[in-house]
């Protein structure tokens, strides 16, 4: 027996309220680990699930059915990384890039963003999505969740180095 779609999708929706209040996406391995393991136990969420499934198998249904795509979802949105590139929301998008996320503008700009943990795949993808278009540019990187190691100024010195070796015309931290 399977989850039915209605209650699959009651319960993803509540699920990403959820994980939209408690900042899900910068919550360490161990914390969303316990959340897992208290949604299980709810009768709310887990209760519901066994239901349609076995005991056994509902914290991996919450974790990879549920609360898949969340993270992806909530990083794709463009607005806040094109926003502190310095680029108008209203411009033309003519490409979009997923892992990392990344637009290329009309005007050739291309804007990759991620977190700052991944910043040579973003840097990368950046380099390499400008070489591979003619006429477009490594316009900015914007690296996110920045905090921790990422405000020391040895490490981003470093990582300012390789934007610049890549002609990559600005580099923006987000602490957030």
């Amino acid at each position: 027996m399977s989850v039915p779609d209605e209650i699959r999708t009651r319960l993803r929706s509540r699920l990403w309220e959820i994980a939209d209040t408690i900042d899900w996406i910068n919550l360490s391995t161990i914390k969303k680990s316990k959340y897992y393991e208290d949604w299980t136990r709810s009768v709310e969420i887990g209760g519901v699930l066994k239901r349609f499934i076995d005991g056994g198998q509902v914290r991996l249904y919450i974790k990879d059915t549920l609360l898949k795509g969340y993270a992806l979802d909530k990083s794709s949105d463009a607005s806040r990384p094109l926003r502190v590139a310095g680029i108008d929301l209203s411009a033309e998008t003519v490409e979009s890039y997923l892992k990392p996320h990344g637009r290329r503008l009309i005007d050739g700009r291309i804007v990759c963003w991620g977190r700052a943990e991944d910043w040579k795949n973003v840097l990368m993808a950046l380099h390499e999505r400008a070489f591979v278009c003619k006429g477009a540019r490594p316009f900015a990187a914007v690296l996110t969740s920045a905090g921790g190691r990422f405000r020391e100024s040895d490490l981003r010195s470093m990582v300012e180095a390789a934007a610049g070796r890549l002609a990559i015309e600005k580099l923006v931290w987000l602490d957030v």
